[in-house]
């Protein structure tokens, strides 16, 4: 899922293309994709863009009259810029807006279509649906240490949780964490004060880092590479590939359709986190610590 760092330039592209230009004509290709139905989409035709900006993960296109096009990229949902009358990309095309200066195209790769384009009026209404996550590039280290620990949780969770914190997700809590050197399992209320700056510091570093790293591979041109696993990261994507500080190989644990990575030697003091499938299969010959890998 796109997240953050890959949000943020998106919007910057498509702010460049399309603040001030009028949405001549919406299609639908796939109208699961729309999950609203007041006001219509076709509302939306014959407005100007007044200016395109991130509420979380989402993307929203705001158009005069307080009218707004909220995208959710979600896992597989993509967006591409195509010159003026180019042809569609096949059957993942979910939606074309066409402006006079090209068409941008909401796509989505495989069959489970989780991408969601809604049409808001309103700014109450589109603050109802704003989850509320702390933006960590904005906020203060005691706003962020209040957020971390109002609930107790693994920090996993916690970074994840699009309440808490806006924009991140599974890949770059993976690096955050690897960064301040602290244990995707380690519960919240544990922390000192030591790890939540720490931790601070790691999140704000690694998506500022992030954010002007995609910046400069994008260029002038609309972005087209957006993954989850990107060369360079540290640990998110890289099991059994060394960890780039200490050499280990980076583990993984897997559940549901989602993984997390770490180092065992630079996170957790050694030792080889518990996966759900694998350490109950194996049992008694699952690894306990890094050292038994050597």
């Amino acid at each position: 899922m796109p997240e953050l760092p890959d949000v943020v330039v998106y919007i910057e592209h498509l702010e460049s293309r399309l603040a001030g230009r009028t949405l001549a004509r919406v299609r639908l290709l796939s109208p699961f994709v729309l999950r609203s139905v007041a006001p219509p989409i076709a509302s939306a035709e014959g407005k100007k863009v007044v200016r395109v900006r991130r509420m979380g993960k989402r993307i929203v296109i705001a158009f005069e009259d307080e009218l707004f096009l909220v995208l959710h990229l979600m896992i597989a949902g993509r967006l591409r810029w195509l010159e003026k009358d180019a042809k569609l990309p096949g059957r993942i095309t979910l939606a074309a807006f066409e402006f006079s200066g090209g068409t941008l195209v909401f796509t989505e790769a495989g069959t489970k279509r989780r991408a969601s384009l809604h049409v808001v009026a309103g700014e109450g209404a589109l603050a109802s649906m704003d989850p509320g996550g702390l933006d960590v590039l904005v906020a203060g280290l005691q706003e962020f240490a209040g957020r971390l620990k109002r609930e107790n949780h693994t920090l996993k969770r916690a970074l994840t949780d699009p309440r808490s914190f806006s924009g991140i997700g599974n890949a770059y809590s993976d690096e955050i964490l690897h960064r301040a050197k602290l244990s995707p399992f380690a519960q919240t209320a544990s922390l000192s004060e030591e790890d939540v700056k720490g931790l601070y510091d790691a999140t704000r570093a690694t998506l500022a880092e992030w954010t002007e790293r995609l910046r400069r591979e994008a260029g002038a041109d609309f972005p087209e590479k957006v993954t989850a696993f990107r060369e360079g990261m540290a640990v998110h994507g890289r099991f059994r590939k060394p960890c780039p500080v200490c050499g280990s190989p980076v583990q993984r644990i897997v559940y549901a359709e989602n993984e997390t990575n770490y180092c065992a030697r630079c996170q957790t003091g050694g030792k080889i986190l518990a996966d759900r499938a694998l350490s109950r299969l194996l049992k008694a010959s699952w690894p306990r610590s890094i050292d038994e890998l050597d």
